[in-house]
């Protein structure tokens, strides 16, 4: 199973989609997964649901913090953007509401997590932008010598 699988079960497993990616990269990030389950946890829904960053990105900056710990800040902002780039060349935004509107779904900010049903996962792209986020983090960390 790719990390990009592993982050998409995840994701339709119940977490969140901060959770998810970076748990695909669990194995790399020097911390034990209920650790990074409970740090990631508040980031899903664009940060407690304000629809801000994409959790799934969020989570892979995360990522990104664990596996360079010793890179210079400067360097490592470098690299955020790059991943933030990608995305949003893929995606067409980095932002939760703006890809939810694009699903056509009303980007509700309320505190009120949704029951996650079948018809929950059917109708939001959160599964292929979560699968997505992992897919560019593997390959960005690639190219860096990480994995």
């Amino acid at each position: 199973m790719t990390r990009a699988e592993r982050a998409k079960q995840n994701f339709l497993g119940g977490d969140t989609c901060a959770q998810a990616v970076l748990l695909a990269f669990a194995d790399g990030c020097g911390a034990d997964e209920e650790t990074l389950r409970n740090i990631s946890r508040p980031f899903g829904g664009g940060m407690g649901r304000l629809r801000l960053t994409c959790g799934g990105v969020s989570g892979g900056v995360m990522a990104l913090g664990l596996f360079f710990p010793d890179l210079p800040k400067s360097e490592l902002y470098a690299l955020v953007q790059e991943y933030a780039r990608r995305y949003a060349e893929r995606f067409g935004s980095c932002l939760c509401g703006e890809l939810l509107a694009g699903a056509g779904i009303r980007a509700d900010t309320s505190v009120q997590a949704e029951e996650r049903t079948p018809a929950y996962y059917k109708k939001r792209p959160c599964p292929d932008l979560v699968y997505g986020a992992a897919e560019l983090l593997e390959t960005l960390l690639k190219e860096r010598g990480k994995l």
